[in-house]
């Protein structure tokens, strides 16, 4: 105690809380902002380079004639992928209709592939079309893909006092990749 009653921040800070920790360091770039894309010009959009690398150097999953599948850099959870449009648009309503129907096409296989590779109970899918509606790269439309799994990030650290720690990246887009196209 310092005379005040409060504990000084720094052996605040010390106390255990009974957490187990597994850091993901690497979503601190994302939640910092530092060095975050805004993908505003074609050279300086993630989702337009993306597509110029090999797959494995752009975590790309799969690759169609208007669309792309590729794995989240900054992932929710495991096997988080984006369907990207090669053709650098914003606006859901741009998309020509080869484009829309790729894109879907995508989203079904990317769900079929993810559930043979990890079986989550269940996805979120979904866009966030402009800055004010949470879109991270607002200039290139990109779908996300996300597995949700029972008791996934909202209730482990309640239940197991553990924080989950993401498969790495390369294991993921390999696994993904392996089942892209398969049937069941």
């Amino acid at each position: 105690m310092d005379g005040t009653g409060a504990e000084p921040a720094a052996e605040f800070a010390r106390q255990p809380d009974g957490f187990e920790r597994l850091w993901t360091p690497h979503r601190m770039v994302y939640v910092a902002g530092d060095e975050k894309p805004t993908g505003g010009a074609d050279e300086d959009c993630p989702f337009c380079v993306a597509p110029e690398r090999d797959d494995e150097d752009g975590l790309i999953v799969a690759r169609g004639d208007t669309v792309y599948a590729v794995l989240n850099l900054y992932p929710y959870n495991p096997g988080h992928l984006l369907i990207c449009p090669y053709r650098h648009v914003a606006d859901y309503t741009d998309l020509t209709a080869e484009e829309t129907q790729e894109l879907a096409a995508f989203t079904q296989e990317a769900m079929r592939s993810i559930r043979r590779v990890s079986a989550p109970a269940g996805f979120n899918l979904g866009m966030n079309q402009g800055a004010a509606a949470g879109a991270g790269i607002a200039a290139h439309l990109h779908q996300h893909v996300v597995p949700r799994f029972s008791g996934d990030a909202n209730f482990l650290p309640i239940i197991a006092q553990t924080k989950a720690l993401p498969q790495v990246h390369d294991e993921v887009r390999r696994l993904v990749a392996g089942e892209w196209g398969a049937h069941e």
